[in-house]
């Protein structure tokens, strides 16, 4: 319960650093992903990279890249309040996902009570802990299934999530022929370890559900979200982003009994048959779940992904693992400095 606690707060020197950036009109240092891309790219001169962040934080992180500018690659910073057409009256679906009562009671309420510690597992008790987190109902959290709409312009994207760390030039990534495909992903069933890279749909589906049982199958390997390769000529023809908001609707009439974990049970429906599976060296995960991640497989990986609790900023991050992101914090930096980041770790 504590991790949990700790997993899900701000640490003081973190709030410094939005707070200090806020105040100069500048940006929270999201900016990790970009530095690590950059100096770990052949060609930095080639890439654009188009970051979404929510209201609160869209003024620091703007002037974080202000302040400090990455040429030859170009940084553009968006706020979700700056689409218009992305409003909770106009989907619906998200605006429920929010305020069904049920809901808010499920993410918002009490976690703790009624709960019978002598029955469950500390692990057991902590993947409730944060299957129950509010980040999965944000709108924000959701962003991702509306990308071919908030970048009309593109054909192509490669999505990067903020907990991750690029080790290696992304290019050949770019060039990986998805076949008509629309979603290049590492396949997550293929693995040894329980946390990550073992599931298939039977760990994010109830098939008890009559509706789960008919239209899926429990074997299906699942595949990663947080870094993909998305071909957008190719999503635009396809039906995903309908499919994703009617199952979140049948989930909701079933009073969240389908699936109670974020956005990637509804994605692995939505993208159904539209998946391309990519070399696992691409992505690996599971950095802030279990911290036997094999070293030298984390070494060779293109991105890794700090997914889970122990993020790598937070004291209760793995000491072996937080090396390969820190390398990449410029601690000469004033504001990351006299904010004292990482300085107790």
């Amino acid at each position: 319960m504590n991790k949990h606690f700790a997993a899900s707060s701000i640490p003081k020197s973190i709030h410094c650093l939005s707070l200090r950036l806020t105040d100069e009109y500048s940006s929270n240092a999201h900016a990790l992903v970009v530095t690590s891309t950059i100096q770990s790219s052949l060609k930095p001169d080639n890439i654009v990279f188009h970051i979404i962040t929510d209201k609160k934080t869209y003024a620091g992180m703007h002037s974080w890249f202000a302040l400090n500018p990455v040429s030859p690659a170009i940084v553009e910073v968006k706020g979700v309040h700056q689409f218009d057409w992305l409003t909770r009256e106009n989907v619906p679906v998200l605006e429920a996902v929010e305020n069904h009562n049920s809901i808010r009671n499920y993410y918002h309420g009490n976690h703790i009570a009624g709960t019978n510690l002598s029955d469950t597992t500390p692990r057991r008790f902590a993947s409730k802990l944060q299957a129950r987190s509010p980040k999965y109902i944000s709108l924000l959290n959701h962003l991702r299934i509306y990308i071919p709409e908030l970048f009309p312009n593109l054909d192509k994207v490669v999505f990067l999530d903020d907990d991750v760390v690029i080790q290696r030039d992304l290019s050949p990534l770019w060039e990986i022929d998805l076949k008509g495909k629309v979603n290049g992903a590492v396949e997550t069933c293929k693995g040894e370890d329980e946390w990550v890279m073992s599931k298939h749909f039977k760990n994010y589906f109830n098939f008890s559900h009559p509706l789960i049982a008919k239209n899926l199958d429990p074997d299906e390997c699942a595949w990663a979200y947080g870094m993909n390769i998305f071909d957008l000529r190719a999503w635009r023809k396809a039906n995903i982003r309908e499919t994703y908001h009617s199952w979140l609707k049948e989930n909701l009439k079933s009073n969240l009994t389908m699936w109670k974990l974020g956005t990637l049970p509804p994605a692995l429906i939505a993208f159904k048959g539209h998946v391309h599976p990519i070399d696992p060296s691409w992505h690996m995960l599971g950095l802030g779940y279990q911290n036997k991640t094999n070293i030298e497989s984390l070494k060779k990986a293109a991105v890794i992904h700090y997914n889970g609790q122990a993020k790598p900023w937070l004291e209760i991050g793995f000491e072996h693992l937080r090396p390969f992101w820190t390398k990449y914090v410029d601690y000469s930096n004033d504001f990351i400095r006299n904010c004292h980041i990482l300085d107790s770790v």
